[in-house]
């Protein structure tokens, strides 16, 4: 996309009264690791209130993980261990999360499938973070751009996670993202490939 998405803009008018506290980006980066750890960890008690909870803070720790690259770059604060750190939270954010939704329904109608599936969005997260990291270093950092539309990426969906289970619909959220997941994992890998054919030529 040309311009950055809704929620990127949203986090950098949002995180400008940050910019006046000691809060490093690192810091921030570690308060919405544990905050999405917290709401994965309330999605595996499988039952309400807690995966309504968890949902709803999954959802907030996902939008501030917009808040430390803006706070970087707005208090000159920019690092590479930064910008590790910032990848490494957002893949074991996504990986708590499946393997949390995993424990939830092992004992609904999808059985034994559940954490398999779960298995599968955690390793697609990891996988993928592999790989951007990959082309970053290849093609210039920031350079893995992330398939996205009218101001929203594909990793916005995730948003929705707060009122798809509040309405009683996590067992169906849980397939698509499931299958959401892998096919993003394949996403990355045809970018990534793509990546290599560009140095190459």
């Amino acid at each position: 996309m040309d311009q950055p998405p809704y929620d990127q803009r949203l986090a950098r008018i949002l995180v400008r009264p940050l910019t006046r506290t000691p809060l490093t980006p690192n810091q921030m980066t570690s308060i919405t690791l544990v905050l999405a750890v917290l709401g994965a960890a309330l999605i595996a008690v499988g039952r309400a209130p807690a995966i309504h909870w968890g949902a709803g803070i999954f959802a907030l720790a996902r939008f501030l993980d917009h808040f430390d690259g803006e706070l970087a770059r707005q208090t000159g604060k920019t690092s590479r261990f930064g910008y590790f750190y910032d990848y490494v939270a957002g893949a074991s954010s996504y990986a708590a999360l499946f393997i949390g939704l995993g424990f939830a329904f092992r004992e609904g109608w999808l059985g034994g499938w559940s954490i398999a599936l779960g298995a599968v969005g955690a390793i697609s997260a990891f996988l993928s973070m592999a790989l951007n990291l990959e082309i970053d270093k290849r093609e210039g950092q920031g350079t893995a751009n992330y398939p996205g539309f009218a101001g929203f990426e594909l990793e916005d969906g995730i948003y929705l996670i707060a009122p798809i289970m509040w309405l009683g619909w996590a067992q169906p959220f849980f397939v698509g993202a499931g299958v959401g997941a892998g096919l993003y994992g394949l996403w990355t890998v045809g970018n990534y490939l793509a990546a290599l054919r560009r140095v190459k030529s």
